[in-house]
């Protein structure tokens, strides 16, 4: 695994993609911290964090494409596949090296708080309580990034739909609020999301008996909930949506608040989507 850490952590820097995603990002929260902190006088970091939380959409699938997508471009998976280094640590080695990356901005931002206290009275344990719930959201998109990327050996598509996914995720809370919360409506909506589960389940396996078999058996089960009990499914899809939203978990640490199940939600992201890259890999591997 640390030499797969230390691979990709030296493609980031030998090339630009480190550099310019280090200076964008604190570029663009500095802009914010100096108008909304020191111009403004608010001492609290965590309106200027979740101002920025948009950021993500924009920068992180630049980390991300080519971590997986250029390994399959150029053949050098094969190596991987190969080599005695298991699933779990190749896809370890990369997520550890891409959150360094993101950690460098992490650790700068860490200052800010200090800076403010300078000025006047800070609630440091807010403050850093943010920050803590910021690295676990970028720690999630860059997981599901990664994942995307182990999906295909275009950088351009694994970016493509690494932006599509994330503007989902971003604006997911808004759209519920605009769809029908009629139980029909939620039973059309969750069968297309367990359609793209199994288009997934065929991209991940390349088996299409058990991906047509899962739509199958999910599709049924809807179904036949809905015969059994169909006001279960009235407001389901608006709750869901919101359960979904990365962003919408940040809230909590933007109000000062440091969020337990927000911190679990977080680690349970990154927990599925390496072990779903893991799966990918492995697949690869045996075929």
């Amino acid at each position: 695994m640390l030499a797969i850490y230390k691979k990709e952590l030296r493609s980031y820097f030998t090339s630009m993609i480190g550099y310019v995603f280090i200076a964008v990002f604190l570029i663009v929260i500095g802009l914010f911290f100096v108008i909304q902190n020191l111009l403004y006088s608010s001492p609290t970091l965590e309106g200027t964090l979740s101002s920025i939380t948009s950021l993500f959409v924009f920068l992180v699938p630049l980390l991300t494409m080519r971590l997986m997508a250029e390994e399959n471009k150029q053949k050098t998976d094969q190596l991987l596949y190969t080599s005695p280094i298991t699933a779990n640590a190749i896809v370890l080695g990369k997520f550890f090296a891409v959150m360094t990356v993101f950690g460098a901005v992490i650790l700068i931002v860490c200052f800010f708080p200090l800076i403010l206290s300078l000025y006047g009275t800070v609630p440091l344990a807010s403050g850093y309580s943010s920050i803590f719930g910021f690295a676990l959201l970028g720690g999630a998109y860059l997981a599901i990034g990664l994942f995307i990327s182990a999906l295909t050996d275009s950088q351009v598509v694994a970016a493509v739909i690494t932006y599509v996914v994330f503007i989902m995720t971003l604006f997911m809370k808004g759209i519920a609020g605009v769809i029908p919360a009629d139980n029909k409506t939620a039973i059309f909506v969750f069968a297309c999301v367990i359609i793209l589960i199994c288009l997934v389940l065929y991209l991940m396996m390349r088996n299409l008996t058990i991906s047509i078999a899962t739509g199958i058996i999910g599709i049924g089960a809807i179904v036949l909930i809905y015969q059994l009990k169909p006001t279960m499914f009235d407001g389901s899809l608006v709750k869901v949506m919101d359960w979904l939203s990365v962003i919408t978990r940040f809230d909590s640490f933007a109000y000062g608040t440091f969020n337990v199940a927000a911190v679990v939600y977080y680690l349970s992201v990154i927990f599925l989507f390496t072990f779903l890259t893991a799966q990918v890999i492995k697949k690869k591997r045996w075929s």
